[in-house]
């Protein structure tokens, strides 16, 4: 599917769309037009200017904005919270269908803990309102992650050695296709799409809401343990030894940074123990407390909604980012993680564990695969935003001696501003699948800006 230049869409035709729809259209000569055309990723430096904004109030309005899209051949973006680092929630000249009027959370099922959440909500508000209920679902890490993003890209959140993935946890999603037509997506209606949903992204199509179990759990207990100096990848050996052994319900970060503005450096590492039995929780932290050069710990039993944060890239640096799977976080790749770290400067280092629940769902079983990964590793390199071509290559050549250790990425956590490549997000055969899947819902490639994978790609 080829674009046109969107100035040439007639006045009329934008007309017809404000009357076909319940929501709103917003063009550059609109007063709201700035602060519709925002998202998180304004902070990388991506800032859009579509042609149209359509504020969609339900699954009817996206099916009459993807329709007018794929007539006026525009670009389209499908927006949720805008947290896009890669620059997909926006586009230059085209159509952006923005679903953040569509928030809502409810319990549908308690005894089952069922739930449905509107793809517009942020993960923030999903957390407080089922905390209410006495639920939690393991989602994003912050507080203004939107839910349609991460519940259909994997979702590695505070919960995931204990229950899996926000997608594992996905019964039913209702979805706009490429025609505009409304279907669900479940185990038994639409397999095929149910399972391209939970890990292909945005390829397919729009969800408008999703069904998930939640867990009947809203407090554990929580925070972070600090360690001054010390051996890097002593602590970090240290660390992954302690998690191999320790029970599914202690999930774990593991994270070395530099000094910020207001935030001091060292090592951290953050636990989220799910419940609240704080003897069980002690004695599961109890081996991480114990390892060399701690400070100190604020760990204690609070609101799960409380975990979830807040972070913005800081302004005027360029950032430099990796992420992969490590089948096994041994101490030779511990050792190498610590001298990489080293020669970065000025680098954050993000460990996330995983195993547990996480590992226990069969590689082909969704289509977010590497099930068989013990770890998620993200570096993250602060440059000067001015640094040239030659500082960012070596960012790529330093993080290069990582990689006989490491497999596959994770779309949640890429920069690449065209996508990253389809066969490093998924292995052969998991990726074969999503083509032919991909070719059935979405032929023209309407559906392209995310990590693409193209309905005619020859593997």
């Amino acid at each position: 599917m080829t674009t046109v230049d969107s100035s040439s869409l007639h006045p009329d035709a934008i007309a017809d769309l404000i009357q076909s729809i319940t929501g709103r259209v917003i063009v550059p000569a609109d007063p709201d037009y700035e602060a519709a055309r925002a998202t998180y990723g304004n902070f990388y430096g991506l800032v859009g200017a579509p042609a149209v904004v359509v504020q969609v109030s339900d699954a009817d309005d996206v099916g009459v904005a993807v329709a007018f899209a794929r007539s006026h051949r525009l670009e389209l973006s499908i927006r949720s919270g805008g947290h896009s680092s890669s620059g997909f929630s926006s586009n230059e000249g085209g159509l952006v269908i923005d679903l953040r009027r569509l928030n809502r959370v409810e319990v549908l099922d308690p005894s089952r803990g069922l739930v449905r959440i509107g793809s517009g909500a942020v993960w923030g508000d999903v957390a407080t309102a089922l905390g209410a209920e006495g639920f939690s679902l393991s989602s994003g890490d912050t507080v203004s992650v939107g839910v349609g993003g991460l519940g259909v890209g994997g979702g590695i959140g505070w919960l995931v050695r204990t229950v899996g993935l926000t997608v594992d946890n996905l019964v039913e999603a209702s979805v706009v296709t490429a025609g505009s037509e409304q279907v669900r997506a479940s185990a038994d209606e639409n397999p095929d799409l149910y399972w391209a949903l939970r890990g292909g992204g945005g390829n397919f199509g729009v969800v408008t809401s999703f069904t998930f179990t939640a867990q009947p759990m809203s407090r554990v207990i929580a925070g972070t343990l600090q360690f001054a100096g010390g051996d890097l990848a002593e602590l970090l050996a240290g660390w992954s030894g302690i998690m191999r052994e320790a029970p599914e319900n202690l999930n774990s970060t593991f994270l070395a940074m530099p000094d910020f503005p207001g935030m001091p450096g060292g090592v951290q590492i953050v636990v989220c123990y799910a419940g609240d039995d704080v003897p069980a929780a002690e004695a599961a932290i109890a081996p991480l407390r114990a390892l060399p050069g701690l400070n100190g710990d604020d760990i204690a039993p609070q609101p799960y909604s409380a975990v979830l944060g807040e972070a913005h890239p800081p302004e005027g640096v360029t950032i430099a980012t990796h992420n992969a799977f490590a089948r096994e976080l041994s101490d030779e790749l511990s050792d190498l993680l610590a001298g990489v770290y080293t020669e970065l400067g000025g680098s954050v280092l993000m460990i996330r564990s995983l195993t547990g629940a996480f590992n226990r769902v069969p590689n082909d079983a969704t289509a977010f695969a590497f099930r068989d990964s013990e770890a998620l590793i993200i570096s993250a390199a602060f440059l000067p935003a001015d640094a040239p071509a030659e500082a960012i290559e070596r960012t790529h050549k330093l993080w290069g001696r990582l990689e006989p250790y490491l497999q596959g990425t994770y779309g949640g956590f890429s920069t690449a501003r065209n996508g990253e490549d389809p066969s490093r997000l998924y292995p052969h055969d998991t990726l074969a699948r999503l083509v032919t899947i991909k070719h059935t819902y979405d032929p023209e490639n309407l559906f392209r800006r995310n990590h693409n994978i193209p309905p005619d790609l020859s593997l």
